[in-house]
């Protein structure tokens, strides 16, 4: 695993703001969304009625995640062993164009011109479909959710449900215009016509990606959830099957697998079990009837030993992609997550998408939380995301020459004004002269108050001193009372 070099980078800013006010003004988006997060959250809540099942399963699987990332190193290392053992190649990517160039340097070994694609979000944060498709490369999404965005120019909204910000309506409209199809509502109708067009396309491919949900080191599985069947068509029939899956998503052994099924499967979509659990632990034998006859696996990093190099933002890790803390935040539940502007949108997305793409580029993502605590109420594997949203605060708002920075774009809030008043306040308040005296002059000129002092007051009314301080108004009472 290779050591990241943190050097704060000055990368252009998103306009969060701008896209958050452009979502809640879109009242079809809004209602979307409100429907999807409402039906989302009773599922939830349904599959987890036991309360105590449910924490019990919280501890164990923050326990697994944890043990896990404290041995990372040792158990990456334990994965391409045995993986290599079970005839799969192992690739080692730093950054996503070091993953692209791998997986181009494959297709382009096997002349291939199709690619059949299963759900993966590392693909997504390679931008793999755009990079093959300028070098002539179909790269077709086979998830019914990220085929419809892929057909809309879209990138997901979801981490586990790409095209939930559009309702039936909406994607009988997309079919129509892009298929040529007859305009239906009905949805089994329209899961039937994108399974036709998709259907003959597996058969096409040259090659087949996927991600992976769990890779197992102790005996080298890369396991693979689903409820579509796209997954196991991507990775069994064509002839070569590439995964692309994040450094963190190594387990220790197949023991530990158990309870984080459990936990994503009812955290995402409210089922004790998804249709598919494919579990891959090599490319077809001799005797045997189908699967690809060669199977690639690309590591990549692409900020994540940032976050591991540091002990409490490793936690980040812990993420098993469920989308829980997305479904109940009061934020993303408006906005929906093509307003975060990157691939992780909610909570998890501003907690990790600093470390991928450096805390400049996204400085308002950690502010855009009201801190409610919902995300961690819900996480299944108890990430603390309010404590880490604090902490990324903290670092967006250091001195960018400050000493061992932890992460690309520190200090990309920080304002010398800023920082100049709080250490005058700070002073102000340990010397007792100094703050008698500007109480004194504070009630005398209260009068003098500024009306804006920023973002504050568009909210809230303007703070002003009190005609007398606390301390006169005590010492007055001391002294009545001495009249007496």
């Amino acid at each position: 695993m290779s050591t990241p070099t943190l050097i704060p980078t000055v990368e252009v800013q998103d306009d969060f703001r701008a896209r958050a006010h452009k979502a809640l003004d879109d009242t079809q988006l809004r209602n979307n969304f409100r429907t999807a997060m409402d039906s989302l959250m009773t599922k939830r809540a349904a599959s987890f009625s036991d309360a105590h099942e449910r924490e019990h399963l919280r501890v164990l699987g923050n326990a697994v995640r944890a043990r896990a990332l404290s041995k990372l190193p040792d158990l990456l290392e334990q994965l391409e062993t045995n993986l290599t053992r079970n005839g799969v190649t192992v690739h080692w990517a730093e950054t996503v164009d070091e993953a692209n160039g791998i997986v181009l340097s494959i297709i382009r070994a096997h002349e291939a011109r199709q690619v059949i694609k299963g759900k993966s979000m590392v693909s997504e944060e390679m931008e793999m479909n755009h990079f093959l498709e300028a070098r002539d490369i179909e790269c077709l999404e086979s998830d019914m959710g990220e085929y419809i965005v892929q057909l809309d120019h879209e990138k997901p909204s979801h981490i586990i449900m790409p095209a939930i910000h559009k309702n039936a309506g909406q994607v009988a409209s997309l079919f129509h215009d892009k298929l040529g199809v007859e305009y239906t509502k009905d949805v089994d109708q329209l899961i039937q016509i994108g399974r036709k067009v998709l259907r003959q396309k597996f058969f096409e491919a040259d090659i087949g990606v996927s991600g992976v949900n769990f890779a197992v080191a102790e005996t080298g599985t890369l396991l693979l959830v689903e409820n579509e069947g796209n997954g196991r068509m991507s990775t069994t029939v064509p002839p070569v099957h590439i995964a692309v899956t994040g450094i963190e998503k190594v387990v220790e052994n197949l023991r530990d697998v158990v309870p984080l099924l459990s936990l994503l499967t009812r955290s995402a979509l409210g089922q004790p079990i998804t249709t598919y659990v494919n579990m891959i632990s090599g490319p077809r034998k001799v005797d045997e009837l189908d699967g690809p006859q060669e199977v690639h696996l690309v590591l990549l990093d692409n900020g994540r030993s940032q976050a591991f190099a540091d002990s409490e933002l490793r936690q980040t890790l812990n993420c098993i992609r469920c989308g829980a803390c997305m479904n109940h935040c009061p934020v993303y539940t408006r906005i929906g997550g093509h307003a975060y502007g990157e691939v992780y949108p909610g909570p998890i997305g501003k907690i990790i998408t600093p470390h991928m793409v450096g805390l400049a580029k996204v400085p308002d993502h950690p502010s855009a939380s009201s801190l409610c605590g919902a995300c961690g109420e819900v996480c299944p594997v108890k990430i603390p995301i309010p404590a880490l949203l604090r902490r990324l605060r903290e670092e967006n708002v250091k001195a960018p020459d400050s000493p061992n920075p932890v992460m690309r774009g520190q200090g990309s809030k920080y304002s010398a004004k800023e920082r100049f008043i709080w250490d005058a306040w700070a002073r102000l308040n340990s010397s007792p002269r100094l703050y008698r005296l500007f109480a004194f002059f504070a009630t005398r000129l209260r009068a003098l108050t500024p009306q804006n002092v920023g973002p504050w007051t568009q909210n809230h009314s303007a703070p002003k001193p009190a005609a007398r301080s606390l301390h006169d108004l005590a010492r007055d009472h001391l002294n009545s009372q001495g009249d007496r």
